[in-house]
Formats: structure tokens, sequence, C-alpha cells
């Protein structure tokens, strides 16, 4: 089955970085044999892109913190790896030089999904 192609006017680079850490994150808190899914959905303006995993999940106190350069916040993954919370950073910055937007969705010990927007290419409105 052939998918719809949106088109977005995107630095590769950048956006290449944002979803490797995405699903690195994803990997580095699902439980062994969970699941992650990978979705996007075209609006009139701009293309949603979800990444979710059915992992560690995230208290609402610390989803606070996780875009926030004044607050420090970085946690083990399911299996002790470590992390400087720096990843999630860098993608709020190319997120946001593209015009758009990212945020989480998170319950402790039911998982995470990490959505961002970026904004529609000028040819395809």
């Amino acid at each position: 089955r052939l998918a719809h192609r949106s088109m977005v006017e995107a630095d590769e680079g950048m956006l290449t970085a944002i979803m490797r850490n995405l699903l690195s994150n994803a990997i580095k808190f699902s439980w062994e044999g969970g699941k992650i899914t990978i979705r996007s959905t075209e609006h009139k303006d701009h293309i949603q892109v979800e990444v979710a995993d059915q992992g560690k999940g995230i208290s609402r106190e610390n989803q606070k913190k996780l875009f926030r350069v004044d607050e420090s916040y970085t946690t083990s993954g399911t299996k002790k790896e470590k992390g400087t919370g720096l990843g999630l950073m860098l993608c709020k910055d190319f997120v946001e030089k593209h015009g758009g937007k990212i945020w989480v969705e998170s319950e402790e010990n039911k998982g995470s999904c990490f959505i961002f927007t970026l904004p529609l290419a000028q040819t395809n409105k």
C-alpha cells in the first residue's frame, strides 16, 4: 500500500537527528519486548509526528523539566542506560528552528509519546 507523502522544508540532518534521538529514547525507556510506534498526521498547515513507546513513562513533575535549559533532568533507561538530557534540548532547538513545536504526553509505567510538528512546504498546501 502506498502512503501519502507530506512535504516539509527541513534540514535533512536536523530532521534525522530529531528522529534518531526520539527513537533512541523510546528504545532506551521501553521494557523488553515493548512496542514503539511512529505515526504522522497531515493537518491543514503542518505535519504532526509521534514517537510512542510502552515504557517507563515520565511523571507530570518531570515532564515539565524535559525541554527546559534551566532545569536539569535525566534518568536511567530500563537497563540502567545513562543519558545527559541534552538530546531533547537539541530536538526542541531543531524543531523550533523549523517553526514547529515539540511536547510529550506520558503516564508513569504506561509509556510516553513525543510529538512534534513541522510546517508543510508551500507547494504542499
